[in-house]
């Protein structure tokens, strides 16, 4: 039977999210969950892309603590704040486990071959095994990864395109067998780490303020082409957007066709794949994310 014109021949895309995710504020930090809404409706609307749609998957107490101290655990339940940039909030624990869930149901969805990004906050490429930080309390992605081993997969590698360097995940993932850390970041800029390569496996590309678009996409091609001399059974993304010339908390340069191609270049890597949203502060973070999905489907 041929497809009616117009029709998406490639698989769906599964977006994995929980609109509770959006449920803490606080005026002054630039870390508004609120952007999660206007993405879900611009991809809602959107006609590109066939979308599936799951919820974040449980979370077991061992998961956590493979990358997490149980003081840190403890900790988060605590009403009082870790920093100026990562403030308490009544529930936050729970919100953090549920965006741990969405990474785990991302992995797993990867591993069966799906197309995934996990669409929550808070973030976690900066929580370390003991402290929350940068507005992260629970290291989302240094989690899956570790449940990926813990279930078998021989490598696996973490690309994080955010534009802060993601420090916490390297500290859990330093020198843990079978994986590997590649991160593209703005340097100088919170949190002040990632200007050189760490251990066995933590390979660090740092980019000055205001890198021209063409020298970026240079490095995030080299970082790429680390990922796959890696040669990884899986893939977990940290993917930030605030490296976007519009975000309000860096200085960098891209624009949306550049979170296309970087897309494109992901999907070129035929590897299983899973996306973990991390950073990105402007109000376009919704064309972002829609211009990488596209890319990633080669739309």
């Amino acid at each position: 039977m041929t497809p009616a014109r117009g029709a998406c021949l490639n698989p769906p895309v599964k977006i994995v999210t929980d609109e509770r995710c959006i449920g803490y504020r606080r005026l002054g930090p630039p870390e508004r969950p609120a952007r999660i809404t206007a993405t879900l409706a611009r991809l809602r609307e959107q006609k590109d892309l066939s979308i599936t749609w799951a919820k974040p998957g449980p979370v077991e107490e061992a998961s956590l603590l493979r990358a997490h101290s149980s003081e840190h655990l403890a900790r988060l339940r605590m009403p009082e704040d870790f920093d100026a940039d990562t403030p308490y909030y009544p529930h936050i624990a729970d919100l953090a486990r549920l965006s741990v869930g969405a990474a785990l149901e991302a992995m797993r969805c990867a591993r069966a071959g799906e197309t995934v990004f996990s669409l929550m906050r808070p973030p976690g490429h900066h929580a370390t095994r003991d402290r929350a930080m940068g507005f992260c309390y629970l290291n989302s992605i240094a989690i899956a990864v570790l449940e990926a081993r813990a279930h078998g997969v021989k490598r696996v590698a973490v690309f994080d395109f955010d534009v802060h360097h993601g420090n916490g995940t390297e500290a859990i993932l330093l020198n843990q067998p079978g994986t590997a850390f590649f991160s593209v970041h703005q340097y100088p800029c919170y949190p002040g780490t990632g200007t050189a390569n760490r251990g066995e496996n933590c390979f660090n590309f740092p980019v000055l303020p205001e890198t021209p678009r063409d020298e970026y996409r240079s490095v995030l091609r080299r970082a790429l082409e680390g990922v796959k001399r890696f040669e990884p059974d899986l893939l977990g993304i940290s993917a930030g957007f605030d490296a976007y010339a519009g975000d309000p908390i860096a200085q960098e340069t891209l624009e949306v066709e550049d979170f296309h191609w970087l897309g494109a270049q992901v999907r070129k890597l035929g590897l299983p794949t899973f996306n973990v949203l991390e950073g990105g502060y402007s109000n376009e973070l919704p064309e972002l994310i829609l211009a990488y999905l596209r890319g990633l489907e080669g739309l």
